[in-house]
């Protein structure tokens, strides 16, 4: 896993959030995350299908924020579990060895170290810079990146705050997957954005 990592901005208007998805997966992301606090469960599936069709027609991985069962019945790639989400075990035991497990692990790289230990395929830090999705949130240093190159054998994503401005240092660093909302979502040009961050990669690579 390596590239932009576009998480779904809060919308009610679910043609209009195909509509800008599109834009990004065409962009060259490879790698969606669904993350809805706004939607009933219903609507929730409904958009969560219609999302790994679209990926799938783009080749692209879908990753389900939180929801386990979710991943199962729209045939997601993953689930990306927080603190108060469950257990990584337990997720793993349901969904098998092939599907993606991301972990939350906000600015402790022990909790990181503890989540690839229980089989995450992937581990997240943030915020990375001030976030205007959780303002309230820890930082995470540049320098826990760093060290997780060395030590984390794991691919490491950071998230919260990232523009593609900023972005760069944490690529440097050996980030392996930016994830953006609001610097991608509100772009007068997703596509043009998208593929912008996934240059970032393409002309650093490790």
């Amino acid at each position: 896993m390596r590239g932009l990592y576009a998480i779904t901005p809060d919308e009610l208007d679910t043609p209009r959030l195909l509509e800008s998805v599109g834009a990004v997966l065409a962009g060259g992301c490879r790698w969606l995350q669904y993350r809805d606090k706004i939607s009933t469960p219903a609507e929730c599936l409904s958009r969560a299908g219609a999302l790994a069709d679209l990926c799938r027609r783009h080749g692209a991985g879908l990753i389900i924020n939180d929801d386990v069962d979710l991943v199962r019945t729209v045939s997601a790639a993953g689930v990306h579990l927080g603190r108060d989400d469950g257990s990584l075990a337990a997720a793993r035991t349901v969904l098998g060895p092939d599907r993606i497990i991301g972990a939350s692990c906000y600015a402790d790289f022990d909790t990181a170290r503890r989540a690839v230990a229980a089989g995450a395929d992937y581990v997240a830090f943030g915020a990375a810079y001030p976030s205007p999705t959780k303002p309230a949130a820890s930082r995470a240093p540049i320098e826990l990146f760093a060290r997780c190159r060395t030590e984390i054998d794991v691919p490491v994503c950071a998230i919260g705050g990232i523009t593609l401005a900023n972005g760069l240092p944490l690529v440097a660093a050996g980030v392996s997957l930016l994830a953006v909302i609001s610097d991608l979502f509100s772009a007068p040009d997703i596509a043009a954005r998208a593929a912008a961050y996934q240059r970032l990669f393409e002309e650093n690579k490790p």
